[in-house]
């Protein structure tokens, strides 16, 4: 889940991030963030304002890691069905590590925090949904060069397909978390993706 923290604003994001995302928003306290992380909550308050602004931070630090993946997975280099196939195989390892680590499967952290507090706090529902956005963006361009090389129906509707694939991503984590169980997302998610998508069964092998 990253490499070790170095000081106390990064020990309190990652423990945001675990005890946050592997628990619910509303159930961790700032208290049980600062005693997790081992930081004073003087210091909590010195680097962030709120709970909301560590939530919100610590989404910026996962997306900036997602970021990286996503850069080289979905490198104009590569061939776009290759592309899915890296995703949907990180997406799996990335709930294995965190499942090993955790001690239970977590899903879509970004799913779950958006669902549980988008209606209470303005922002960080719009956070939640600008890191959306982000993600589908990779999947458009995708798309898009699947078309051109005739891998997909040419009449394939970018954008509809984009939030397909995302929907489809956060339904499978959800049931993972919910199951508490990733033998189904193992087995059936990169198939079951690239069925979505259109993907003939030939260009899948």
């Amino acid at each position: 889940m990253g490499r070790a923290p170095t000081n106390s604003k990064e020990k309190l994001m990652e423990t945001a991030k675990e005890l946050i995302w592997s628990e619910s928003y509303n159930g961790v306290s700032v208290d049980d963030i600062c005693k997790k992380s081992g930081v004073k909550k003087g210091s909590f308050y010195h680097y962030f304002p709120s709970k909301a602004h560590l939530a919100m931070e610590t989404m910026d630090m996962c997306m900036e890691e997602t970021k990286a993946h996503y850069d080289d997975f979905f490198s104009p280099t590569r061939p776009p069905v290759e592309r899915f196939r890296l995703m949907a195989r990180y997406v799996i390892e990335q709930q294995k590590e965190m499942s090993d680590q955790l001690g239970h499967v977590c899903g879509c952290p970004f799913a779950s925090l958006g669902s549980e507090i988008a209606a209470q706090d303005d922002n960080m529902g719009k956070k939640v949904v600008s890191i959306c956005d982000k993600k589908r963006t990779y999947y458009k361009s995708a798309i898009n060069e699947l078309k051109e090389e005739k891998l997909i129906a040419p009449d394939t509707d970018t954008e509809a397909k984009a939030h397909e694939i995302f929907a489809f991503i956060v339904g499978y984590l959800m049931m993972s978390r919910i199951n508490n169980d990733l033998s189904f997302l193992e087995n059936n998610f990169e198939r079951g993706l690239f069925d979505l998508i259109g993907i003939k069964q030939e260009t899948q092998e």
